[in-house]
């Protein structure tokens, strides 16, 4: 177990996992095509079982996707979940885990969401993917810049051919350089930019119709500026695949473009203060 873990009354993370990261800090910032790791035996196996024993109905979320880029993917926010799991998710938000992410990554002032913006827990049912993409670079509510994603596998004797693995593309959208089965108890952490494509595009098929589930946590600093532009998911197509041009997304960022900064400043203005 890479990361241990204290009684869930006390927080589940102790000052010791601050130091952890930095044994794995060279890997992570030479992995390729960007910044990544992938780690097994992450946390201690009764905490994602409790994940697993306490995972809601999909037919309870208040957040899906059925769309040819994401289809049969659904969102749980933390605190919709039980007791538990909302302890485990306030507990990735605290000092002792953000510091083991700072250490592993060397990203400095690292800030966590208290709204978990997308974040939470999530499934893909069978028949479901989610096209590879660039994910979203700005957190509105808090103004920040996001850096840093980290995904938690929850999927027991998961095999490669069940589908719904983690593909991490190069920055030209040539080849897949890495793919990560969605085992249970593997991380995977990696940089956001504009050009770290990933997603897992192949439908989920399990023999056995079950989901594909993991925790996802999002991560930020405090170096956005209002005169860049907010960039929403941005999906890729393959080559040679049927994966579908998001048309919306574009059209959105086109008109973003050539809207004058001062009045685009405005308008964010007024949205933040809307979410106060």
């Amino acid at each position: 177990m890479i990361l241990s873990t204290a009684d869930s009354l006390y927080g589940f993370f102790g000052p010791e996992a601050a130091n952890i990261g930095r044994q794995f800090h060279e890997r992570y910032i030479s992995a390729q095509p960007f910044p990544h790791i992938v780690l097994d035996d992450f946390l201690s196996e009764e905490i994602l079982d409790r994940c697993l024993c306490d995972f809601p109905s999909h037919s309870s979320s208040h957040i899906s996707y059925d769309r040819a880029q994401e289809r049969g993917k659904f969102e749980f926010k933390p605190d919709t979940l039980s007791a538990p799991l909302r302890s485990l998710f306030y507990s990735f938000n605290s000092a002792p885990f953000i510091l083991f992410l700072e250490n592993l990554t060397g990203i400095r002032g690292l800030i966590p969401d208290p709204y978990f913006a997308g974040g939470g827990l999530h499934e893909v049912v069978n028949g479901g993917h989610l096209n590879i993409h660039a994910d979203f670079n700005h957190q509105e509510i808090l103004n920040l810049e996001r850096r840093l994603n980290v995904l938690i596998y929850l999927n027991r004797d998961w095999r490669e051919e069940y589908g719904g693995c983690l593909e991490l593309w190069d920055q030209l959208m040539l080849k897949c350089v890495e793919r990560v089965v969605p085992s249970f108890n593997r991380c995977v952490i990696f940089n956001t930019s504009p050009t770290s494509y990933h997603g897992n595009p192949e439908p989920v098929n399990h023999p056995s119709n079950l989901s594909r589930r993991a925790i996802a946590l999002y991560y930020y600093t405090a170096s956005w500026s209002d005169s860049r532009h907010p960039r929403n998911t941005r999906f890729q197509r393959r080559a040679n695949s049927a994966d579908a041009f998001d048309l919306k997304v574009r059209t959105k960022e086109l008109v973003e473009s050539v809207t004058p900064p001062i009045l685009l400043r405005a308008i964010r203005g007024v949205l933040r203060r809307l979410h106060c």
